[in-house]
């Protein structure tokens, strides 16, 4: 068996000498002004339609003729070329209230939080915390327990928080 060559072995290149610091230089301050982008980080803007020589002149990337190929030639969201739309294809029925307000939810375990005797009203509710609009409508719901008597008025009450309300030796003012 032949033997290997021995690999050319490179002469290290003689590293330059490193300075002293001069003490006398003086530290260049960093300002928004001088900032400049790193060299090649920034290419120039493609110029659409500017000739053949452009790679992207004559149609500029718009393809043949055509409406697609116009100023604007967009057709609204929906448009199936003239077919009927989907929108108006499927059936319709039922109706959206679109005044209706949702009720804000309470539970019943968290009237603990509210001090003993007070009469649960929204302006109650609200200053506890326990819901964000005391001029939307409020429900008492019963899930928990409750601890301590409670007078209620301005607010609508489920059938199981009514029940939980009155065990507990509080009235519902309707």
């Amino acid at each position: 068996m032949p033997k290997p060559k021995p690999k050319a072995t490179r002469k290290p290149r003689a590293r330059p000498k490193s300075r002293a610091p001069n003490p006398e230089a003086q530290v260049q301050r960093l300002a928004l002004h001088d900032l400049k982008a790193p060299v090649g980080s920034h290419r120039a803007r493609i110029r659409k339609g500017r000739g053949p020589g452009s790679g992207i002149g004559k149609t500029a990337g718009r393809g043949g003729k055509g409406q697609t190929a116009r100023q604007g030639g967009k057709v609204r969201p929906g448009f199936e070329g003239g077919q009927m739309p989907l929108i108006r294809r499927i059936p319709k029925r039922g109706f959206t209230n679109p005044f209706k307000q949702a009720a804000q939810v309470v539970n019943v375990r968290h009237l603990g939080q509210l001090a003993e005797g007070l009469e649960v009203t929204p302006e109650t509710l609200f200053g506890a915390g326990l819901v964000r609009r005391p001029d939307h409508p409020i429900k008492l719901l019963g899930m928990g327990d409750v601890q301590r008597k409670f007078s209620v008025k301005g607010v609508t009450v489920s059938a199981s928080a009514r029940s939980k309300i009155e065990q507990a030796g509080g009235t519902i003012a309707t």
